[in-house]
């Protein structure tokens, strides 16, 4: 399903906020997002680029979204790094170094590193048709993680994949779960939702043979302009060879390089 939507930046991070006024933000922005997916291209050709293009479908353009910190400058600075890939190849990279303006809180990540982020993106000279950003989409106490608030302002179809577990209930049991699991994470009393309203999942999508050592699974859950189900089977799909999604796991690796090369640690 594809509908008309505009970008929205009215809505883009802003650090003078008050703690307050950032949360009431969130929440404008969570009712401003769509969680189901409208999309302009088949984000299944991610696991079948050779049968889509032979069957003349467009292979998708999905840009993998990470940050890195310089730790010795001051005031301290973020390098936002973006790598740009279709069909499993890496088709561009940029990032972007900006000043950081306010300390890590939980649940306003966006606010912190949200404007770096949209500075790097704007670096881009491609045009992704899905972000995947290492940090919360809807699986967020006000269901406005920093993929949420990026794909809103963007208009843009976005994911969310977390490490760990933001907020909300599994709804069974993580432990040692093969690959292709996915457990579905439930609104509890911590989430501006519904209670038992399913805001992502967790994504097994790699897994030790032995018994005895356990990979943890991904948080993974809409940002915007795709649905749960859809978000779960993007980040799956594009967990090659590694736990992370391929286009995160090099924004992380090219945000490294980036550093080195400025002769930062």
């Amino acid at each position: 399903m594809v509908t008309s939507h505009d970008p929205r930046p009215d809505l883009a991070p802003q650090a003078d906020l008050s703690r307050e006024e950032m949360e009431s933000l969130q929440r404008e922005i969570a009712e401003a997002a769509i969680f189901e997916d409208s999309l302009e291209v088949d984000l299944e050709a991610l696991s079948s680029p050779l049968e889509a293009a032979a069957a003349g479908a467009e292979t998708p353009i999905v840009a993998g979204v990470d940050q890195s910190f310089l730790l010795d400058s001051e005031p301290e600075r973020a390098l936002s790094a973006v790598v740009a890939m279709r069909g499993g190849e890496v088709i561009e990279r940029v990032h972007a170094v900006t000043s950081l303006e306010i300390p890590y809180v939980p649940g306003l990540l966006a606010f912190r590193e949200g404007g770096p982020i949209l500075a790097a993106l704007e670096e881009l000279s491609v045009d992704p048709d899905c972000y995947l950003f290492d940090g919360s989409g809807r699986i967020h106490f006000r269901q406005a993680g920093i993929a949420t608030h990026v794909g809103v302002v963007l208009d843009a179809p976005s994911v969310g994949v977390a490490k760990s577990l933001l907020c909300g209930t599994p709804r069974g049991d993580l432990e040692n779960r093969q690959p292709g699991v996915r457990v579905p994470i439930e609104a509890n009393e911590r989430v501006d939702a519904l209670e038992g309203t399913v805001l992502g999942y967790a994504v097994q999508t790699r897994q030790y043979d032995s018994p005895n050592r356990s990979i943890n699974p991904l948080y993974v859950s809409p940002g915007h302009r795709v649905s749960a189900e859809t978000a779960a089977d993007v980040a799956f799909d594009l967990a090659t060879s590694y736990k992370l999604p391929e286009p995160i796991r090099l924004a992380d690796a090219y945000a490294d390089e980036a550093k080195r090369e400025r002769g930062r640690t």
